[in-house]
């Protein structure tokens, strides 16, 4: 992998996951493990991600629901850690695999219930933010889920994005420091190379602001699910 397929991957990455609510990590990490190490890969992509929430929360800070934001965020940071805690001490053919079966099952399910729905009640994004923090933690991304349990509450596109991107900066906060003080380290890239992904990450979600309007959630969510689907085919068989 060179800086310029990196820099490809970033941005799209960041203009399609800004839009649909989920697909930054989604994306990024089942190609990146492919070519480094999984703890690198995590570390990296917890960086990117990071920075990329605050430049979401930047750009859609008309509203955010704080309720939602403690219901939802604080399950998030405890599971989220235990997560990180195991991430790093299990094999890496292994947690390659498991990742693999699940993006996998998710993608097939989704497949099979496109309009699956929760009941609307905020237990539900108690759940909802343990969940998505313990996948945070191990796998490196959760929202897929976190979007599918804030979607039941309606909130308007811009307090959904918003919303969402304060509780993946809690959650990446978290992660990333459980990576580092148990070792991880990014050795992979230069570190003018990170510097020019997050200022490329940054410009993806810009980006996305302007199309966020124009171009329906819908249109990218069956190719973000095809993608999971043959990327969880080549972990689960060719890790």
């Amino acid at each position: 992998m060179t800086i310029i397929w990196l820099s490809i991957i970033t941005f799209v990455a960041n203009l399609i996951g800004t839009i649909i609510g989920f697909g930054v990590s989604t994306i990024m990490i089942p190609i990146l493990v492919l070519f480094y190490p999984f703890s690198q890969v995590l570390l990296l992509v917890g960086i990117l991600h990071l920075f990329s929430n605050i430049s979401k929360i930047t750009l859609f800070k008309h509203g955010i629901d704080w309720k939602l934001i403690i219901a939802f965020g604080m399950p998030g940071i405890i599971a989220t850690t235990i997560g990180a805690l195991l991430s790093v001490q299990e094999p890496q053919e292994f947690l390659a695999r498991t990742l693999g079966i699940f993006l996998m099952t998710y993608a097939i399910f989704i497949l099979l219930n496109p309009t699956f729905q929760i009941k609307k009640h905020i237990s539900y994004a108690i759940i909802g933010g343990a969940i998505s923090g313990f996948l945070a933690g191990i796998f490196g991304f959760r929202g897929a889920i976190r979007s599918s349990f804030l979607s039941i509450f309606n909130l308007p596109k811009d307090v959904f994005i918003a919303t969402g991107s304060a509780i993946a900066l809690l959650i990446d906060m978290v992660r990333v420091s459980v990576y580092w003080t148990q070792g991880s380290r990014l050795t992979v890239i230069p570190l003018w190379a990170l510097g020019l992904l997050i200022l490329i990450s940054w410009i993806g979600a810009f980006t996305a602001r302007y199309v966020v309007r124009i171009i329906p959630q819908t249109n990218f969510r069956p190719v973000v699910i095809f993608f999971l689907l043959v990327m969880s085919i080549k972990l689960v068989f060719f890790s």
